[in-house]
């Protein structure tokens, strides 16, 4: 049975259910009306866990022996509290159980002769013992205590009942390496009845009594003191319907085990994409069974901006809840979009209010925050590149979201998957091929989602990066029971959907001397036609691409481009695209990703439908041959690449010794224009003179177009057949190699 009285130490206090609570500051106060005893649930719990290790020397100076001894202590009781006819008097029902468990283990370790060998030999000794409690009472009378002070603070204190339990235990021993073999023994130790103490605790005393609910006591105190954390939560209220609101909780999946359900913190949330599982317990305090409806709502309420938006239902059930008890109802919620609004903007928390209705009239509500941060962004860089190339991305997503908004460049934690696409320009050195370059995105991509427990994640990829991408979607993404694909969106920066002249003028140089470099060969306009036949299965992961087109005609491209890659390459068969006059290393700035990127990231749940019109392309689907159709429409227009072009008209593989500086003779044909590609670290100086010695352009060390991955020279101009000088200056301390093509009539 459970007394409602003031507490001793709270002799100035009246009785909650006759009292009135005193008005906040400024506020005029008003006579409680309610006169019936408070009903609601009261929750403790105490949890202990210690440890102790301790290693000594043994008597014989050989060995040690070392002692690790470990215990922990769970009690957990619930009581429901239910009102009688007397409003002074409640009655309480307790449900308790304990688990206590404590293990020591000690291993012996010492060196000793065998007297038939003489040769000494370590021994050693392992021995464990435990011991368990195990308890539980249900339907345990226990007392609750509440008191108000004159100025609105109360206290909850609690008294529970002792409860019986068993003790029981094991021991195990085990030897190894002695002269002469032993063998270790075990026992178990029968069950043997124990008491359980009764156990009192109360809150501080420092909560106050809500004002605009002065009916209704929500709180929770805790205290650790020695190891043991001792908390008490409780949820009243008075002068309400049968039907009580107990709880609202929030769980999500432990990736990767689909179905692994575990608890929601307010302070951690959980992720865009993840499946939610809602579950709110109701009571029914009443003397029948009652029919309930559950309604879910989203409410704005003390929202900035939208605080006087209305309320919308996010679902609803109904459920029998039998007189005097509680039953749950659980719903499954897609939080795909609630990290953002509509509009764009973040949304740092979201507020989901539970309302009970008995025969359609409201009895109780609750609400509860929950944070649902962004998808984990996977940034994959191109050819040339490495992880560095996404440095600044982390402070791009903080400041456009918060710190929940989690930027992972595939190679920044090695051992979690790194690409080889080699590391700067002008390192020809062996790489990874696009397949396997997939497969450690693949690695990646596991990684972003179990550190951050997210089970859909959005790419972001430049230049080559896009195809590897594409590939990863293809052949290695899954697809999740709740029919999402696993990338929620592939946002592509620059990639060659079609591959790059400039890939055929350097890498059939180096083919043809036997230091064929895959990440670049693949990058060929032919390859790129086969990857583009055989990765067709998008999986229904949305596709956009940003092209660049500042440059003129640059390695034979017949198309504005980004130095890198030609317009018409980038945009492919991809519907979602467009265009801006900016170089390719630039395209991963902070203006790209304000205009373009995010807008395709931060989708909110109202716009979640129409994203799938992003995904599309246009007729063919990336293969086949309404591909090849397609092709053969922008070659007649004049806008797409030869198919696989030769290499260029004079090809030249050199290395520089640091400091030097080397002449090369180009020879020329008669043209309406005239190119040089070359590529080489940015520490390499190159000017094309003609025959008379006159300058016709130049590439410096140290300039912005010495840091682009393909460096050319064009002669934008009709010529004569000549025999012209390339000057190449290495300013750096160490070795480096140069490999150039020319090329000519570019239209």
């Amino acid at each position: 049975m459970i007394v409602l009285r003031t507490l001793p130490a709270l002799a100035a206090g009246l009785m909650l259910s006759s009292a009135t609570v005193p008005a906040a500051a400024g506020m005029k106060a008003a006579p409680a009306k309610c006169t019936s005893g408070w009903v609601g649930n009261v929750q403790y719990s105490r949890h202990i866990a210690n440890s102790q290790d301790k290693t000594v020397a043994r008597v014989s100076g050989k060995g040690t022996d070392t002692t690790s001894w470990s215990m922990t202590y769970d009690y957990a009781a619930q009581v429901t509290v239910r009102a009688t006819d007397n409003p002074d008097i409640s009655l309480g029902r307790a449900n308790i159980n304990l688990k206590s468990i404590s293990t020591e283990t000690k291993a012996a370790q010492d060196t000793d002769m065998c007297m038939q060998q003489r040769m000494y030999r370590t021994v050693s000794g392992n021995f464990v013992s435990k011991s368990e409690t195990r308890a539980n009472g249900n339907g345990l009378d226990a007392d609750v205590n509440i008191g108000v002070d004159s100025e609105g603070t109360y206290r909850v204190s609690v008294r529970l009942p002792e409860i019986k339990g068993v003790v029981s235990g094991s021991e195990s021993g085990s030897f190894r390496g002695q002269c002469k073999a032993k063998e270790g023994a075990s026992r178990t130790i029968a069950d043997l009845p124990t008491t359980i103490d009764p156990v009192q605790f109360s809150s501080d005393g420092s909560d106050r009594v809500d004002p605009r609910e002065p009916d209704r006591l929500t709180g929770s105190h805790s205290e650790t003191l020695a190891g043991a954390t001792d908390t008490l939560s409780w949820n009243l209220r008075r002068c309400g319907g049968a039907l009580r609101l107990v709880d609202l909780k929030f769980e999500d999946m432990r990736f990767p085990t689909w179905g692994a359900w575990r608890k929601i913190t307010e302070q951690v949330g959980t992720i865009d994409g993840n499946l939610v599982r809602i579950t709110a317990t109701v009571a029914n305090d009443g003397p029948e069974e009652k029919l309930a409806t559950l309604k879910l709502r989203e409410t704005y309420k003390g929202d900035k901006w939208d605080g006087a938006k209305p309320d919308s239902t996010l679902d609803e059930g109904t459920l029998s809840v039998p007189a005097g008890e509680q039953r749950d109802i659980t719903f499954e919620w897609d939080s795909s979009g609630y990290a953002w609004y509509d509009d764009g903007r973040p949304r740092l928390v979201q507020r989901i209010r539970a309302e009970v209705e008995d025969k359609g009239k409201k009895a109780d509500e609750m609400t509860r925050n929950l944070k649902v941060a962004p998808k984990p962004v996977v940034l994959v860089h191109g050819l040339w590149s490495n992880w560095q190339a996404w440095e600044i991305w982390q402070n791009i997503l903080t400041t456009s979201h918060s710190y929940d908004w989690k930027a992972f460049p595939v190679g920044e934690k090695p051992d979690h998957g790194r690409m080889r696409t080699g590391d700067e320009p002008g390192n020809f050195a062996p790489t990874n091929t696009i397949d396997e370059n997939a497969a450690q995105l693949s690695r990646y991509v596991e990684y972003a989602q179990t550190d951050r427990n997210a089970w859909h994640v959005d790419i972001v990829a430049h230049s080559m990066g896009g195809l590897i991408s594409r590939r990863y979607i293809h052949a290695a993404m899954p697809i999740y029971p709740d029919g999402k694909p696993q990338v929620g969106h592939l946002v592509m920066l620059g990639t060659p959907n079609r591959g790059s002249s400039c890939a055929d003028l350097i890498s059939i140089p180096l083919e043809l001397a036997g230091k064929s470099m895959d990440a670049l060969r693949e990058l060929r306009p032919g390859s790129v036609l086969r990857f583009n036949q055989v990765n067709v299965n998008r999986k229904g992961v949305p596709f956009s691409i940003l092209a660049g087109n500042p440059l003129p005609p640059v390695c034979r491209m017949l198309a504005m481009n980004d130095g890198v890659v030609a317009e018409s390459s980038a945009i492919w068969t991809i519907e979602d695209h467009a265009v801006e006059r900016t170089i390719h290393t630039s395209l991963t700035g902070t203006s790209q990703f304000s205009s373009f990127v995010k807008p395709r990231l931060a989708i909110g749940p109202g716009k979640q439908g129409a994203q799938g019109k992003l995904a599309a392309l246009l007729p063919g689907g990336g293969g086949g041959r309404l591909f090849e159709f397609a092709r053969a429409c922008l070659e007649f227009l004049g806008l797409a690449d030869p198919k696989d072009p030769d290499a260029g008209d004079f090809s030249k593989m050199a290395m520089l010794a640091p400091g030097q500086v080397m002449e090369i003779a180009i020879p020329v044909e008669d043209a309406r224009n005239f190119g040089v590609t070359f590529v080489a670290a940015s520490t390499v100086s190159a000017t094309l003179a003609d025959d008379k010695g006159t300058a016709l352009g130049s590439n410096l060390a140290g300039k912005p177009e010495a840091s682009q991955l393909f460096r050319g020279i064009l002669v934008d101009r009709a010529i004569t057949r000549a025999t012209w000088k390339l000057t190449l200056r290495n300013e750096d301390k160490v070795e480096r190699q140069v490999v150039l093509s020319t090329w000519s009539n570019a239209r």
